[in-house]
Order: C-alpha cells, then sequence, then structure tokens
C-alpha cells in the first residue's frame, strides 16, 4: 500500500478491513498528471478534494493584474481542496495544477456531509475536522510571511517556519525560485538576490532548493 496514503491523518494506522471501509467512503479514485498539467481550472467545481501520492501538486490564485500566487506546495502524503469541496463550492476561486508528474487520489466528501453513522464515518468525520484546523494553522503560516514588510523578514519568517517542521537548521523546501516568489508574491530576481546577500552574510547555505540556517540566532532576527 502506498506510504504516503499513511501520511495523511485520515488513514493513520488504518489495517484491512477498516482501510477498504474508509476508501470506500471518500469514493477513492487515483489518477496520474504529468507536470504542468491543470487538475483543476478556476471557476471550475471542486467536487472531490486530492490526496497527493506522488510528485508535488501546485495550489494558486491570481492577484488583482493576473499574476500567479502560490497558496501551497503540497507533496506526498499531503491534501489539498477541502473546505472547497466540503462546501460544494460551484467555481473555484483557486486552481491547481501538477508541478511535477505526480498522482493523486481524489477523495469526495459527499458522505461526511451527511449524518451517516458508524465506526468508520464516525473515525473519519472526527479526522477530517482534525485535518482542518492543522489547515487552517497552516494557512496562519502564510500569511505571517505575507505580513512582512521587507524581503528578508519575509524569507527568515519562512525560514523559521521550516526549521519548526523539520525540527533541524537543514531542510528542503518543495519549491523552486519561481515557486518561492510566487509564494511570497514577490519578484523573483528580487528574491534571488536577497537569498545570494543571506549566503554573503553568513545567514545561510543552500544548494538549490536544500537551505541550512547557519545559527538559530539569526531565525530570532526575522
Amino acid at each position: 500500500m502506498e506510504q504516503s496514503l499513511f501520511c495523511c491523518i485520515l488513514f493513520q494506522g488504518l489495517e484491512e478491513p477498516l482501510l477498504s471501509d474508509a476508501l470506500a467512503f471518500f469514493d477513492a479514485k487515483e489518477t496520474g498528471f504529468h507536470k504542468g498539467e491543470q487538475l483543476i481550472r478556476m471557476g471550475d467545481p471542486w467536487p472531490a478534494f486530492g490526496l497527493v501520492l506522488e510528485g508535488v501538486v501546485s495550489v494558486c490564485s491570481l492577484d488583482a493584474e493576473g499574476n500567479r500566487l502560490i497558496m501551497a506546495n503540497v507533496s506526498a502524503g499531503e491534501t489539498f481542496g477541502e473546505s472547497l469541496s466540503y462546501l460544494d463550492v460551484a467555481e473555484s476561486p483557486i486552481y491547481a495544477d501538477a508541478g511535477s508528474d505526480c498522482r493523486v487520489l481524489w477523495l469526495t466528501t459527499r458522505r461526511l456531509r451527511t449524518e451517516e453513522e458508524g465506526d468508520v464515518g464516525d473515525l473519519l468525520r472526527q479526522r477530517f475536522i482534525t485535518m482542518m484546523a492543522r489547515r487552517t494553522l497552516k494557512l496562519n503560516d502564510r500569511i505571517q510571511v505575507l505580513s512582512k514588510k521587507t524581503l528578508r523578514e519575509k524569507l527568515m519568517t519562512f525560514f523559521a517556519q521550516q526549521v519548526r517542521e523539520s525540527g533541524a537548521l537543514f531542510f528542503e523546501v518543495p519549491m523552486d525560485r519561481n515557486d518561492m516568489a510566487d509564494y511570497m508574491g514577490v519578484d523573483r530576481s528580487a528574491l534571488s538576490r536577497e537569498l545570494s546577500r543571506l549566503k554573503r552574510d553568513g545567514v545561510l547555505d543552500f544548494k538549490k532548493n536544500r537551505f541550512e540556517i547557519l545559527s538559530r540566532r539569526h531565525l530570532s532576527e526575522r
């Protein structure tokens, strides 16, 4: 069975036959996508939310000038689109595309919205609520990044969050430079320049999307 499936709180620790019952509860259906392919278009309905089994999915919106803003880069074991699916939104205000070749398990929320009772339904409904609460905290992280006035403050806040999540000063970010710039709502060239300055100043070291904060002291300066 997919390891990434069990990384999702909805299916953690479930064994047969309960696992099969849980997948049936969500009408689970797997789809593969090539890099750059669009999963959900803006304005489309969102009939199911996705659990990434392999690869990366970018969830995006557009600003007032039509520029792409990355809301989240979703890696294997993580989910996206839960709220829009649960609320049965007819016209999506955001879109999702494949950041790499990927496989997605689509899960409907139809039975979550009913009064259906039973061991599986009760368990999955409670786990879904917990997952949504965690997603709210994740959204708050991005708000914290966007609220900073300078690009350096945005970067150091973002890196502090990565250190907190990984538990280490060395971590890998599932974004390239374009995606990082879109996530922070900044210019890509300006982002690259500021990263070079941080490296030159001895704050961090990096190679592609692997970063190392050279001292926790720098995180306290964000």
